[in-house]
């Protein structure tokens, strides 16, 4: 019997943990090295929509996430002052078996993944990275940074944004910031939210937030691109509660509530779309290393775990891992995520230019309906 393939998975994240089980539960030796010694556990919400469910139930995880995180079917549009304009129903991007949307404390996605990536038997550590690789015609040599060296017949970048797995194969491509900035809070739940709601106009483009559990949720607030970086963290709660102050309904609870800077966080939006191949040899792209989109539509989780799902499912049913299987995953997946990425892009742009007969609801009900393709 052949020895069994081998993988590196570099990045820890949705993307890397997903890939990681699917590829140790088809039987392949699995590696995966995070940079965070606490594995990125860390973080506000996060908003799951079907066709992101469809995959995490692949992964073996649907039913925790269902349990502990919080499922709705709508979308409700409102004015500022908390006026409910329009509720759409039944965006079921994942099949009709699936809620159109679960929110979850982004930390606990983090442990539900990661415990079942140990589930799976990969090997894992944290706190390490790659530091050098070299490649030949039959796999990759890897040099840690925690001096150790592996060799694998692929090696995986699920490293994020700022990949630096992408640098080091030459793949020149870098996130672009797009203008806006956003501000996420963690708060208690209001016991009459049991959906998202988006207001778009008042102090900020954006004000959103969605529920996360039966006693939490997480609300966002997007204004310019700003530089934050000098603004003294008690500020930051400051600057959360005088957006807020704009917005009626929900929002006055959900204001009163932020009083802890820890809670709040600030980054900006930004693109990518790598548009040449996704990898190098035995070295290919994953999630946010390949592609970024602003959470416009709520959809970078659901690309990345995409990505995961095909490229393990092309590399457990195949072979040979050469340049013809690995282009076959970008061109499989190229489609779908420009869809995302450009639409996303797109949605800022009009409220970055205060377009105000643009088609928003037109273009987020095109692309949910592309989406509840299988990718």
């Amino acid at each position: 019997m052949p020895p069994a393939r081998t993988v590196l998975v570099v990045g820890g994240g949705t993307s890397g943990n997903a890939l990681a089980v699917l590829l140790r539960r088809a039987g392949i030796e699995v590696d995966l090295v995070e940079v965070s010694p606490d594995w990125n556990v860390h973080g506000s919400g996060i908003t799951l929509q079907g066709n992101a469910l469809r995959v995490l139930r692949e992964v073996g995880v649907w039913e925790r996430v269902r349990e502990e995180g919080f499922g709705f079917d709508a979308l409700g549009l409102t004015a500022p002052d908390g006026t409910v304009l329009h509720v759409a129903e039944g965006l079921r991007t994942g099949g009709e078996d699936l809620p159109a949307t679960v929110g979850m404390p982004r930390p606990q996605l983090q442990r539900v993944l990661a415990d079942a990536v140990r589930a799976a038997g990969v090997r894992v550590r944290l706190g390490c990275t790659v530091e050098a690789l070299e490649q030949d015609g039959d796999g990759v040599t890897v040099r840690l940074t925690d001096g150790t060296t592996g060799r694998y017949d692929l090696v995986a970048a699920a490293d994020g944004l700022n990949s630096a797995t992408r640098a080091a194969i030459g793949i020149p491509d870098r996130p672009v910031p797009t203008g806006m900035g956003i501000w996420r809070v963690t708060a208690p739940r209001p016991r009459g939210v049991v959906r998202t709601d988006l207001a778009y106009g008042g102090p900020a483009y954006i004000a959103g937030y969605c529920p996360t559990g039966e006693d939490s949720l997480y609300a966002y607030l997007v204004e310019p691109g700003r530089d934050r970086a000098a603004l003294p963290p008690e500020s930051r709660v400051e600057e959360v509660r005088r957006l807020a102050a704009g917005y009626g309904g929900h929002w006055k609870q959900i204001r009163e509530s932020v009083t802890d800077a820890s809670q709040v966080n600030y980054t900006w939006f930004h693109r990518l779309l790598v548009e040449g191949p996704w990898h190098r040899g035995r070295v290919v792209l994953v999630g946010d290393a390949a592609h970024v989109c602003p959470p416009t539509l709520a959809q970078g989780a659901a690309m990345s775990l995409e990505d995961a799902l095909v490229l393990a499912e092309l590399l457990t049913t195949h072979d040979t891992w050469d340049d013809v299987l690995l282009t076959r995953y970008r061109e499989r997946r190229m489609p779908r995520v420009r869809m995302v990425v450009e639409n996303s892009v797109q949605l800022g742009r009009w409220l970055l230019d205060g377009v105000r007969d643009a088609d928003a609801p037109g273009l987020i009900g095109r692309t949910m309906a592309a989406l509840r393709e299988r990718p």
